[in-house]
């Protein structure tokens, strides 16, 4: 046999061996998926709730001694600076204080996370750990050290502080099974933090609230002195202050020309909409082109047309549907009845009526459109006219306008400034008066309504691309470890020849019948004849009369291919014999459920007797000679018989004999009758047959052939997939669709 060089596997031939062990490929990927799935299903739900807090900079609204002094801040805008203080803020979020604080306020003892569980890992390590003394029974959590460590180490796992980068935002996450937990959490630590910052300033702020007490008496004059400066501008400009501020933080003013020019600009700002529209439709009507105008029904132009379009519009689609309808109507008239039928004749007459009253309506919409577009062009100049009039009315308020806004705004910001510092001093409670933080709350940890974890579709992903690389790392170990025949290239690489090979069938539906009575264009039924072709035209000159089936191993499908092979031969009307040799297991008398009483094991024990060969119910050129009772043993019995005579008389006989003999790797039957053989089939299954045993099958049988340079044995690979790569690599499709007869039935 020829050496094969080895060479690197292509992707063609990756993709071969994934088709050809789909089976191991489903299995594991299928199994991997399934334990996402269950994953999925039985891990916890967990909630994730997440505030966000901004860290401002320092500003002189801070009530420290060195702002009320006019001292800038100035390491608050250096970028080191800025980072020292998120890191500081970070690890005052992440403090066993602020933990243990939100752990008591929120009674998180009594918490799912936080009650203790069984650890296997830790149970081993305490074994070999000595025990420290346990908590004291109905202690405190700061005096418990074995559940405060517990719960401070639980409360950090699921605490999440990080910072935006080029920000001065920190977000604060936290999960919890219970969603609401997760989100008062978050909320709590946030204000935990803001307190802690609050008590740190409320020394300093406590020192300068002597000096702003001296100080409030020289503000409360300057803020008098500016509000008397604001009524005398207001009496003099004709304006009129209604308190507060907008949302750009100017005073709120109101006055009648200013309220007019905004309403004459809302005006003219609509004519001009409302011209552009009416032009619009207007040079669409004037256009004259029916299909277009009629697009214009149910569109925001015709929301604002007048009634009289509108009508229009209508009746011109009215009117196209039935012109439409017409003409259709005359295409089928004229190819029925000819082009002088009556009925054709006054349907034309109605087409030339609808398409001249399609033309009038369409003179008349561009009309109205014409009249509405007037109006509108008229509207906005008027709208013009009020709108400059009212803005030259506003020009003149301007400069008092602008004077009244900067001393009204000094105004309210100094009473501002007066109010607070009184309110801070004239409250009881002067630390929540004199309340100064640099943290602002973004926002709020709110309750979620959808688990953060698991995250199902990453997890089913992940089961995915993980079953589906551990199904081809299964695939490539097991194409590794695995010495079974897949495919002909297979065959071909260890040097065999390869006669042609068989589909895979269901013998268990064709107990009792031929496989070839069935239907004459399966695709097992077509395998056999291409097999019964390549036996006949193997060799030169006759044909083989005496064809041996035999197989290495038991189950691999020889008794199968022996029977329909005899009868793919039977179909040229030449007499067949179709011997079963194997004495030990035979299947063709149940199979066939001959009624016969003879068999080849009584032909062998006493050749005198008349054992005759029985034909088969439809096949009236087919023979069959059974297997006959199970000889003690069948070796002898072949070795003691004289095969050359009786297969002399059977060549006289018959046209073809073909013998099902036993495996030859268990017993050494077939190699005795593999001498009285013209042609020699191997039958190889694929997935179950080894490389090993058909090569020893092979050299068992070489040695006894005839010409060594041409043996007369060749290998039939049996039960390959329609749907594999293997199949599609022989007959380049798969599965198998008849040449000679389509899906109808008829010749093709």
């Amino acid at each position: 046999m020829n050496s094969v060089p080895s060479k690197d596997p292509t992707l063609r031939e990756l993709l071969k061996v994934l088709d050809q062990r789909r089976q191991a490929f489903l299995w594991t990927a299928g199994l991997v998926f399934l334990l996402s799935v269950v994953a999925c299903i039985f891990m916890t739900r967990r909630y994730q709730a997440e505030g966000v807090f901004e860290l401002q900079k320092s500003s002189s609204d801070d009530l420290d001694i060195g702002s009320m002094m006019g001292q800038a801040a100035g390491g608050a805008s250096d970028s080191l600076s800025l980072e020292t203080d998120l890191q500081t803020e970070v690890s005052i979020l992440q403090s066993d204080t602020l933990a243990l604080r939100v752990i008591k306020d929120l009674n998180l003892e009594q918490n799912e996370d936080f009650k203790p569980t069984f650890n296997p890992l830790s149970w081993v390590v305490k074994l070999f750990t000595p025990a420290g003394p346990k908590d004291p029974p109905g202690a405190s959590l700061e005096d418990s050290p074995v559940r405060r460590v517990w719960m401070l180490k639980e409360f950090s796992k699921h605490l999440s502080v990080k910072e935006d980068s080029g920000t001065r935002l920190l977000d604060v996450k936290f999960s919890n099974p219970d969603r609401k937990i997760a989100a008062a959490v978050v909320n709590h630590l946030i204000q935990a933090l803001i307190d802690y910052t609050f008590q740190t300033q409320y020394l300093a702020t406590n020192q300068v609230s002597v000096w702003l007490d001296s100080q409030l008496s020289d503000l409360r004059k300057q803020n008098e002195d500016l509000q008397a400066q604001v009524v005398k501008l207001q009496e003099g400009s004709g304006i009129f202050g209604v308190g507060g501020t907008d949302l750009n933080g100017k005073p709120v003013i109101y006055s009648p020309i200013l309220d007019r020019m905004q309403e004459s600009s809302s005006l003219l700002a609509q004519a001009r909409m409302n011209t552009v529209v009416k032009d619009s439709v207007y040079q669409i009507a004037k256009s004259g082109n029916a299909e277009l105008i009629s697009q214009l029904a149910g569109t925001s132009m015709m929301s604002q047309s007048g009634e009289g379009v509108t009508t229009s519009l209508a009746l011109i689609q009215t009117l196209r549907t039935q012109e439409s309808t017409l003409k259709s109507q005359i295409e089928q008239d004229a190819s029925q009845y000819g082009p002088a039928a009556p009925k054709l004749i006054e349907e034309r007459a109605s087409l030339k009526s609808v398409e001249a009253s399609l033309k009038q309506e369409v003179a008349r919409v561009a009309s109205r459109a014409q009249n509405d577009y007037e109006v509108a062009v008229a509207t906005e100049k008027g709208a013009q006219t009020n709108y400059d009039a009212d803005r030259h009315e506003a020009e003149k308020l301007n400069d008092k306008t602008i004077e009244y806004t900067i001393v009204s705004k000094e105004a309210e910001e100094s009473d501002d400034l007066y109010q607070d510092l009184l309110k801070r001093l004239k409250e009881a409670g002067i630390l929540e008066s004199l309340h100064s933080s640099n943290l602002t709350l973004v926002d709020v940890a709110k309750v979620m309504d959808k688990p953060h974890s698991p995250n199902i579709p990453l997890l089913l992903g992940l089961g995915i691309f993980l079953g589906g690389f551990l199904g081809v790392i299964a695939v490539l170990l097991f194409n590794a470890i695995d010495n079974k025949i897949r495919g002909t290239e297979e065959i071909e690489a260890m040097g065999l020849p390869l006669l042609g090979i068989l589909p895979q069938f269901n013998i268990a539906e064709h107990v009792g019948k031929s496989i070839m009575a069935e239907s004459n264009s399966t695709e097992f039924s077509e395998a056999i004849r291409q097999l019964r072709t390549a036996l006949l035209i193997a060799r030169s000159g006759s044909p083989p009369q005496v064809l041996l089936v035999t197989s290495g191993s038991p189950m691999e499908g020889k008794s199968t291919v022996a029977l329909n092979l005899a009868v793919a031969l039977s179909q040229y009307q030449k007499k067949v014999l179709l011997v079963e040799a194997d004495m030990r297991r035979p299947v063709l008398k149940r199979r066939l459920r001959l009624e016969t009483t003879g068999g080849f094991s009584l032909f062998l024990a006493d050749q005198s007797a008349t054992v005759e060969p029985a034909e088969l119910p439809g096949y009236p050129w087919l023979f069959i000679l059974p297997a006959g009772p199970p000889p003690p043993y069948p070796s002898e019995l072949l070795g003691a018989a004289p095969m050359g005579e009786i297969f002399d008389r059977w060549r006289k006989a018959y046209d073809f004999v073909v013998i099902d003999s036993p495996p030859i790797l268990p017993v050494t039957d077939s190699q005795i009758l593999e001498r009285c053989a013209d042609t020699t089939v191997l039958v190889a299954r694929a997935g179950m047959t080894s490389r090993v045993g058909l090569e020893r099958a092979y050299k068992l049988l070489f040695p006894h052939a005839k010409n060594p340079g041409q043996p007369g044995i060749g290998v039939l690979l049996n039960g390959i997939s329609t749907h594999s790569a293997a199949y599609y690599g022989y007959y380049g499709t798969y599965g198998y669709k008849g040449y000679y007869r389509d899906e109808g039935g008829k010749n093709g």
